[in-house]
């Protein structure tokens, strides 16, 4: 069965990676190797496509560190993977905004300005390769690593115009042992099979390589990963 899997970066490192020692992530371990292999043995993972976007140094909680850690990550991956993991990017907007100040009850008069930073066009990407991958006979099963109830409409329409001829996965990116939101029942109710977490030992068992070669300087984890 010829699969792609469809990660959703903002999704996996904000119910994942953020604070663990797993940002230095093997994708194809993780998910091809480990989630699709005990999914389905017979499943054949022919891509897998990463959407993410590039961090804004001067909002990052590292500043430019976070940013060249980050560009250190898509080099490994495009280094170890480079016909297997497609890196498809969308952008941060980053915009001042006059928002409502937090109180009870709300009170429209009362507002605040803020910088508002929002990712941009990952989940239209992400709706957009699944829908010509199954189209153009691609894939006869889509994964989606996501929680994200915009992707909702994409599910129903390949649910709706290729039923039981197209396998739908979807895969809360979430920990075990976490004590993030239950999964959207909005992608599951669309999809074949839901995973509704990842364990913890699948992460810690699904790091790179700490030094990777090139023909040049070698790829190195960032220190503080």
């Amino acid at each position: 069965m010829k699969t792609i899997i469809y990660i959703d970066g903002y999704n996996l490192f904000y119910g994942c990676l953020k604070h663990s020692q797993d940002k230095w992530l093997d994708l194809k371990s993780l998910f091809a190797d480990k989630i699709v292999y005990e999914q389905n043995p017979h499943a054949e993972v022919t891509s897998i496509k990463f959407f993410t976007a590039d961090i804004k140094a001067k909002v990052a909680s590292n500043g430019q560190s976070a940013q060249l850690a980050q560009q250190s990550y898509h080099r490994a991956l495009e280094q170890l993977y480079p016909t297997e993991i497609q890196i498809i990017k969308g952008f941060y907007s980053l915009e001042k905004a006059r928002l409502l100040a937090f109180q009870q009850p709300p009170d429209k008069t009362q507002r605040v300005d803020v910088w508002r930073l929002e990712e941009k066009q990952t989940d239209v990407n992400i709706a957009l390769e699944a829908y010509r991958d199954v189209a153009k006979a691609r894939a006869e099963q889509v994964i989606f690593v996501s929680n994200d109830t915009d992707l909702s409409p994409a599910l129903q329409a390949l649910r709706e115009d290729y039923g039981s001829d197209l396998t739908i996965g979807v895969v809360i990116p979430v920990r075990a042992s976490s004590n993030h939101r239950p999964g959207n029942q909005q992608l599951s109710v669309f999809a074949d099979w839901t995973r509704k977490h990842i364990r913890d030992e699948e992460l810690s068992e699904s790091h790179l390589p700490l030094q990777i070669a090139t023909k040049k300087k070698p790829i190195k984890k960032p220190e503080y990963w």
